[in-house]
């Protein structure tokens, strides 16, 4: 099933239910296969937050700053 759209805390948390279920039923998440049920969780996670377009740092209440380095244009996050 895919994921649901929006970014409340609602349907974060279903999202990863979800993902949690499905790697519990096939042993993979979409087409990795972590190897515990905690990395699994972990990597839910991450992939419910991503698609909610929340940093994972949300998740515990953190701010989330970037910075741009003197020597590259990409932007390094900081906490």
């Amino acid at each position: 099933m895919p994921l649901k759209k929006g970014s409340s805390q609602k349907t974060i948390s279903s999202n990863i239910g979800e993902m949690v279920k499905s790697f519990k039923k096939t042993g993979k998440l979409g087409t990795s296969k972590p190897k515990s049920k905690e990395a699994a969780v972990k990597q839910a996670a991450a992939i419910a937050y991503r698609s909610a377009g929340k940093p994972q740092k949300m998740e515990k209440g953190g701010t989330v700053r970037y910075i741009k380095r003197k020597d590259a244009d990409r932007k390094v996050m900081i906490s």
